[in-house]
């Protein structure tokens, strides 16, 4: 396990186990979150995206968590460990809500400065719909890879603890 791509829904946990993850193995952690948005929530242009994550996942070893699904099959194809976080979608909007009263008008620790929490109605819907439109296909892409990557699907806080004890 030298290069760890974890995804799955806002709120599933991603961040968190990334950097509990990192801690244990002492891989270097990246937060897409952190490099993709700039100050005022302004998105990095799509070619510049593209330039910045070849960049990243050309590094020897990483845990890179996030989702943009533009950069998905060259993220996962340089992974040598996809980790999915499957949870429920109301574990995952729960988690949201939480996180943004707690952090609500503040920055938070993995995103870059000038981007305060904020809990807008379209993340909300896109958490609720993800499993709906986005879990399938992400499961038929770790389906194919299964055969070269080590894949973990974990659906639950107590599947996220037995994968941290195993490592």
């Amino acid at each position: 396990m030298k290069r760890v791509l974890i995804i799955g829904a806002g709120g599933s946990g991603k961040t968190t186990l990334a950097r509990r993850l990192a801690e244990r193995t002492g891989l270097p952690l990246i937060h897409l979150d952190s490099i993709y948005w700039r100050s005022g929530w302004q998105a990095t242009p799509p070619d510049e995206w593209q330039a910045k994550v070849a960049e990243l996942i050309a590094g020897d070893s990483w845990i890179m968590d996030g989702n943009y699904g533009g950069t998905m099959d060259v993220r996962m194809e340089a992974a040598d460990t996809v980790i999915f976080l499957d949870m429920s979608r109301v574990r995952s909007l729960t988690r949201i809500i939480r996180r943004g009263l707690r952090y609500y008008g503040r920055e938070r620790p993995d995103l870059p400065a000038g981007c305060p929490e904020r809990l807008t109605w379209e993340f909300v819907v896109w958490v609720w719909t993800y499993p709906k439109r986005r879990r399938g296909g992400i499961l038929r892409r770790l389906e194919a890879a299964a055969h070269t990557k080590d894949v973990h699907i974990l659906r639950t806080p107590r599947d996220v603890e037995a994968f941290l004890a195993a490592v």
